[in-house]
């Protein structure tokens, strides 16, 4: 299986304390990172950004979930 690195874009501003690069076995994916006591969910929008020369897709924040208890 091939992975793609991947860079995660708005959520909370401490994820970026974990790190914003993944990643990822497909771009259709969504990305659903732990963070507190739930999940932050990523989704890829078709954008791209360039880090030191080189580009990676942007999976943009769409929203959260808890938890369940």
């Amino acid at each position: 299986m091939t992975s793609l690195k991947i860079v995660l874009a708005g959520g909370p501003e401490q994820l970026c304390e974990i790190g914003r690069v993944r990643k990822v076995g497909d771009l259709s994916e969504t990305v659903k990172v732990p963070f507190a006591s739930g999940y932050e969910h990523f989704a890829h929008n078709g954008e791209t950004t360039e880090i030191d020369g080189y580009r990676f897709p942007v999976f943009q924040w769409c929203g959260k979930t808890r938890i369940a208890e």
